[in-house]
């Protein structure tokens, strides 16, 4: 019996995912967009930092021409919008609109926040550091919630389908050209740490949507599975999946064991396995859910 016997059936199916809790997403998504504002605009836009993306051009367009932050990001984005449209498709599109509406209204609400709370400081780098962490803390809940903020993200998207790059490397490729028009701007020890904000918001992003790892997944490839079995569940009392695994080159079979494991046992587990088999072969890796299991 097929999962899903047409494409109607798959049709639904994303429907009703994108139906699942949809009020609460959408208040967490306003959330998400409420900081990235008070993050551009009590960190990024008093001190010229432009980190990429439309917010960041918007700063370039107001040294340059003198043109409201928000009003430029409302308009850059209803282009972007539209552009999305031709090359994207309407259902791709359509995901995008509430960030576009939303996010400038944000930027001019909060656009005089930087006078309510005074951070009394004249290290960029502490700037760009906490503006980092508090816009990628907000892109994550964005993200996490099956929301986009439109924007430059669009142009990642029409890069990833037409060039087949992947979406980190368009969102590099962009971003970097709007950091280095920047240094043009702004200099370039401004431009270098926006670099550094850029790297910190990715890394808050990818905890946000990821979580923190507190576990570890072992695969281990070894012909004394049966001990190294034995160890773990008998000393470290957890489960353990046994599969038949065949060497690609030489076609020998062997066993493969698979496990989760807490991470402050992952040092000891490591330390035993090869103790048992010091030819075995394992690959262990960061676990940030486990869903089931018997």
């Amino acid at each position: 019996m097929k999962l899903f016997d047409t494409n109607n059936s798959i049709s639904e199916l994303i429907k009703s995912v994108n139906q699942k809790d949809y009020p609460q997403r959408f208040c967490f998504m306003l959330f998400g967009m409420f900081l990235s504002s008070v993050s551009f605009n009590l960190f990024f836009q008093p001190y010229n930092i432009v980190t990429g993306g439309t917010s960041g051009l918007s700063l370039i367009a107001r040294e340059l021409f003198g043109i409201d932050p928000s009003l430029f990001i409302f308009i850059a984005s209803i282009i972007l919008i539209i552009i999305s449209f031709i090359f994207l498709g309407v259902k791709t599109t359509m995901g995008t609109i509430i960030g576009v509406l939303v996010f400038p209204i944000f930027v001019k609400a909060t656009s005089h926040i930087s006078e309510l709370i005074n951070i009394q400081t004249e290290s960029i780098f502490l700037i760009s550091v906490f503006g980092g962490v508090i816009g990628g803390f907000a892109s994550g809940i964005i993200l996490k919630n099956g929301f986009s903020a439109g924007g430059t993200q669009i142009l990642n998207q029409i890069m990833c389908k037409y060039l087949k790059i992947s979406m980190g490397t368009a969102s590099l490729i962009i971003n970097t050209i709007i950091i280095v028009g920047a240094s043009f701007v702004f200099g370039i020890p401004k431009s270098l740490c926006a670099v550094i904000s850029l790297y910190i918001s990715s890394v808050v992003t990818d905890r946000i949507i990821l979580g923190i790892s507190d576990k570890k997944v072992f695969y281990i490839v070894t012909k004394k599975d049966k001990e190294i079995k034995e160890y773990i569940i008998n000393n470290l009392s957890h489960s353990v999946t046994s599969i038949a695994a065949q060497g690609g080159y030489s076609n020998k079979k062997n066993k493969m064991l698979m496990c989760v494991i807490p991470t402050n046992e992952y040092f000891m587990l490591k330390e035993v396995v090869q103790t048992i088999d010091k030819d075995a072969f394992f690959l262990i890796i960061d676990s940030y859910e486990v869903v089931g299991g018997a």
